[in-house]
């Protein structure tokens, strides 16, 4: 009669679910840092997190400067729309609007530096350009 040599209570029928290597040449099992794993995640989403969030402040920063120029567009055409133009304004093209002594607009094909020594206006507003949309937009001397 064969007796078996291995003891009993030394062994498990599923070794799968041991904390630990059942053989030798079983690969090492370490008890896993929960806290330390958890702590990795945490950053790395945190840090994803961050990304995202900056990327959309980004694009709210951008739509807002675009909102922005839009208003800024809306101004100044009111202003032209309401100025006094003897002409039929191009799409494209570049005019010049001026304030009169009497505080009245006034588009003009004509340039500050055209109109010779004194201007004969209050002031000189800004080069303006027709767009397609029919919006002004005033134009930076830069």
């Amino acid at each position: 009669m064969d007796r078996n040599p291995i003891d009993k209570d030394k062994i498990t029928e599923n070794p799968h679910n041991l904390p630990y290597a059942h053989t030798l040449g079983s690969p090492v099992i370490k008890p896993v840092d929960e806290g330390k794993v958890k702590g990795k995640a945490m950053a790395a989403m945190y840090e994803q997190t961050q990304n995202q969030m900056d990327q959309l402040r980004e694009q709210m920063q951008l739509i807002a400067d675009q909102a922005q120029k839009l208003h800024d567009r809306v101004k100044i055409s009111e202003k032209i729309y309401e100025a006094k133009m003897g002409f039929d304004p191009l799409v494209g093209h570049v005019y010049f609007l001026y304030v009169r002594k009497n505080d009245e607009y006034l588009l003009s094909m004509v340039g500050p530096e055209e109109w010779g020594k004194s201007l004969p206006f209050k002031s000189f507003e800004g080069r303006v350009k027709l767009l397609a949309d029919h919006t002004w937009e005033l134009l930076r001397d830069d």
